[in-house]
């Protein structure tokens, strides 16, 4: 049985994360004070106590996912004696979770990719105004039915102008998220039941990310990665734009300046991980949503969460 380890993105956070692995492990507790001293900022006290909007904004809510994720790998490294490279096939990470993914293989260290994921969100939510971009979801829709809805949201009907309404996310399970200008997203969520789409829903977020308008955000992300050391990972990665194996640091530098502006292709990195061998998957950090999106798009692989010291416990007891 191959293993594959995947990380989770924005929307997993929630005051009290990470709180009781750093009440039992001093492992948990060095790595929310390696980011706190890496961000000069006490990240670890927001994460544990909230407050929930402040802890859900991007700039926080991104290198805080990456420390809860990270803490759990160094537990498992700690008290199970868990060796990465030897165990594990491929890692994966969901937006900002890919640089948990890399963290994890090694290729960056663990304060370089606070920086960097403090950088990239401060970045993205700088790139749009507020109000100007949106994102929704599409449940319930294949990419074909989403790419058609986009195409149809891009012009204004009564300008003619063109709008920006791209695919941020194919999650698969039927999940595609949209992202773009509030208005051409909004045209897009009232024509998507007419569209044979069962269900369109905005999403609360303050910046419309893995679009177009995203592009001076990609441009400070491919300044600072020009300046950050980058590692070849322990365990390739699977990158979220290309759906396939990546080793060369090089290659990692352009596929996270890509990642800021193209689609996480999810869907294919899970098939891809699949075709590669990994039935059982295992998402480390907050929440469960990898672990629900895999139950449909590896139906035939296993799938858990480690978040806490029980699932900490009931891993090792599996190996």
């Amino acid at each position: 049985m191959a293993l594959a380890f995947v990380f989770p993105g924005q929307g997993s956070q929630a005051p009290g994360m990470g709180r009781d692995l750093a009440a039992a492990f001093p492992a948990a507790r060095e790595v929310f004070q390696e980011v706190d001293e890496a961000l000069k900022q006490k990240l670890s006290a927001l994460m544990f106590e909230g407050p929930a909007e402040e802890l859900t904004l991007t700039a926080n809510a991104q290198p805080a996912l990456m420390a809860h994720s990270l803490a759990v790998l160094r537990v498992l490294e700690t008290e199970g004696g868990f060796d990465l490279a030897a165990r594990v096939a491929l890692v994966a990470g969901h937006s900002l979770g890919e640089y948990s993914a890399l963290t994890a293989a090694r290729a960056f260290d663990l304060p370089t990719a606070a920086r960097l994921l403090r950088l990239r969100g401060e970045a993205m939510q700088r790139a749009t105004p507020a109000g100007v971009g949106a994102m929704a979801a599409l449940l319930g829709a294949d990419l074909a039915q989403a790419e058609a809805l986009c195409a149809a949201a891009r012009t204004d009907p009564e300008t003619g102008a063109a709008e920006v309404a791209e695919i941020a996310n194919d999650n698969g399970g039927g999940q595609v998220v949209i992202s773009g200008s509030k208005a051409a997203i909004d045209r897009a969520v009232a024509a998507a039941p007419g569209m044979g789409i069962k269900r369109a829903m905005p999403l609360p977020v303050s910046a419309p990310f893995h679009c177009s308008l995203m592009a001076p955000a990609a441009e400070a992300m491919a300044e600072a990665l020009e300046r950050a050391t980058i590692a070849a990972p322990v365990v390739p990665v699977v990158a979220n734009v290309s759906a396939a194996k990546a080793t060369d640091p090089a290659e990692i530098r352009e596929l996270l300046v890509s990642q800021v502006t193209g689609t996480v292709r999810w869907r294919d990195c899970i098939a891809a991980m699949a075709a590669m061998g990994c039935d059982r998957f295992v998402e480390l950090g907050a929440g469960k949503v990898l672990t629900g999106l895999m139950k449909r798009n590896a139906p035939e692989a296993t799938a858990s969460a480690i978040g806490n010291p029980a699932d900490i416990e009931a891993f090792l007891k599996t190996l």
